[in-house]
């Protein structure tokens, strides 16, 4: 591995780490998020927790994590081998911050950022998915597992690049296995419904 790919991932990693959850609700004054509502730092707590807008900024920031580290990639015309890996890293950066002791989110905002870049049109697809499924059910997070599910298989679809549709797997595996909690409340019917 040469030193600049090297860099690259560890900038990328770095990016993803950044707490935006926690960063906004303490800038906004709305306390740790981390110790209100599920906990977790992501999009749909703070929404519940802090606000519709302080929710919609965090999502926006997570996205975007995921979304810098790879227009940087593309920007530099890297093979799609080391996209996939700086996409894994970015990835890996939100889900075990070195900023919160390696606790982070459920990935789901970042991964929505790197699939942006990697293949728009799966964005598409995936997003029309989530939304059929929270329209029906309410539940944010059916509609997250089902939109990652969806996404490894139509990433290699549209871009027939076997280290792309890798990191995406990687990608949608840890989503699924961050909602583990869910899918337990999801199975019990006490897994709490989004109200907007």
């Amino acid at each position: 591995m040469t030193l600049s790919l090297t860099f690259l991932l560890l900038a990328a990693y770095l990016i993803g780490a950044i707490p935006t959850g926690v960063l906004l609700t303490r800038l906004a004054g709305a306390g740790d998020i981390r110790q209100a509502g599920s906990g977790n730092i992501g999009a749909t707590n703070v929404y519940r927790v802090a606000g519709r807008g302080l929710g919609i900024a965090t999502l926006v920031g997570d996205a975007l994590k995921g979304i810098v580290p790879l227009l940087v990639a593309r920007a530099l015309q890297l093979p799609p081998e080391q996209t996939a890996l700086i996409a894994a890293a970015a990835f890996l950066g939100h889900l075990y911050p070195v900023y919160l002791g390696f606790k982070g989110g459920k990935g789901v905002a970042t991964a929505l950022g790197i699939f942006l870049v990697l293949s728009p049109a799966t964005v598409a697809l995936a997003a029309l998915l989530f939304g059929l499924l929270l329209w029906k059910w309410r539940y944010v997070s059916l509609g997250s597992i089902c939109a990652a599910a969806a996404a490894p298989p139509l990433v290699y679809f549209f871009t027939s690049s076997l280290p792309l549709l890798l990191a995406s797997l990687f990608v949608a595996v840890m989503v699924i296995v961050r909602h583990r909690e869910n899918i337990k409340r999801l199975l019990a019917g006490s897994e709490n419904r989004f109200k907007a």
